[in-house]
């Protein structure tokens, strides 16, 4: 699958501009604060939606501005597609495929999408919600039902949030506690099941990458982790959500008391270990970028086992914060698809993948 070209208007800095991209490697050079992350991001939108970088797609639009467009031609499961997201200040997001009206989470029918930053080079050492947002960007593209249910989760969290602190001012919200407990039960159910399978599957195809990586040296594991009842995240979401209603009748006063919610697939966490100690401990820098940069190369296998096709590879400024061992390690592995690589220098990196080079300043492409 590839973006063959795609039109901005009124997207971020760019007024209206049209690019065309290669079906290989794509390098997009330039100063700081030209455009270059915003152009990786309209391409990362193509495959879900949204934005990697803010939740609210007002952002999106740029100053001056009262709407914003993408449209863009897509080559993907052998036929041409076209695919149009606009956003409107005060309106509801419309997208479409072919012409067809569709939600966010149905995008990655049409087109999927592995995003690398240097945030994610703290993949390792950083809190558990930089993994489970690992995990919900992987599913929630190779699955859109589990989209839907984890929109319905953060509702539900946010609603029984709000009582828990609210409830000593307004103390008939109580009433409605276990209502949202039992819903975030019952989806956390449903999205245990989705996040061990993955889980499973990242433990396969990350650990013989790392292994290359490190040259043979280091044996890498990934452990899923999640509400501490469940005896068994691959049994049935009946099963599970018995396992965490469990859970959380054992939690209900702790909650009310500290006014948090203590139970549900939001506690979730992946444990990586490096020879069997825990990384995010004992884990040295090089150890941790490895190890990141493994996973992220394994989340790019996943998607082309599930779909017979590589997903586009969006690299976000990456290049510079790696050593020249892992800059080799990571262009010699991204062939087979469509990459897109966003850095500040140009002819370097063009001559050592035989790339596009897109050039891009104020919002401006040549």
């Amino acid at each position: 699958m590839r973006v063959e070209k795609i039109a901005l208007n009124g997207f971020r800095n760019y007024d209206f501009e049209t690019v065309e991209f290669s079906e290989g490697t794509n390098v997009i050079s330039g100063p700081n604060a030209q455009g270059k992350t915003n152009l990786l991001e309209s391409v990362y939108m193509l495959s879900c939606g949204r934005s990697f970088r803010t939740r609210f797609d007002r952002e999106l639009i740029g100053f001056n501005n009262s709407s914003a467009e993408i449209l863009a031609d897509i080559y993907s499961y052998g036929r041409e597609q076209t695919v149009n997201i606009k956003m409107s200040l005060g309106r509801a997001k419309k997208i479409t495929v072919n012409g067809v009206k569709k939600k966010s989470s149905e995008l990655s029918e049409t087109l999927n999408a592995v995003l690398f930053c240097p945030d994610d080079l703290n993949l390792i050492k950083d809190g558990a919600a930089v993994r489970r947002k690992l995990m919900d960007n992987a599913i929630s593209q190779i699955r859109p039902r589990y989209a839907e249910l984890l929109s319905e989760y953060n509702k539900l969290y946010e609603h029984k949030s709000r009582i828990l602190k609210d409830w000593r001012e307004k103390p008939a919200l109580l009433d409605t506690l276990d209502d949202f407990s039992e819903g975030m039960c019952r989806v956390s159910a449903q999205l245990i099941r989705y996040r061990a399978s993955f889980a499973k599957r990242l433990n396969e195809a990350a650990p013989p990458i790392h292994s290359e990586f490190s040259g043979n040296g280091e044996k890498l594991q990934i452990q899923y982790k999640t509400v501490s009842s469940v005896r068994d995240p691959f049994a049935s979401a009946k099963e599970i959500y018995y396992d965490i209603c469990e859970h959380q009748e054992r939690h209900r006063d702790a909650e009310i008391s500290s006014a948090q919610c203590l139970t549900g697939a939001h506690k979730d966490d992946l444990e990586i270990l490096i020879n069997g100690r825990a990384a995010r401990t004992f884990a040295s820098q090089g150890q941790t970028r490895t190890a990141a940069l493994s996973l992220k190369l394994a989340e790019r296998e996943i998607f082309l086992d599930e779909t017979g096709e590589y997903p586009i590879l969006l690299l976000d400024d990456v290049l510079s914060e790696l050593d020249v061992k892992r800059q080799e390690f990571v262009l010699n592995r991204i062939g087979g698809g469509q990459t897109l690589i966003s850095c500040c220098e140009d002819e370097g990196i063009s001559k050592r993948t035989g790339g596009k080079v897109l050039f891009v300043e104020k919002g401006r492409i040549r």
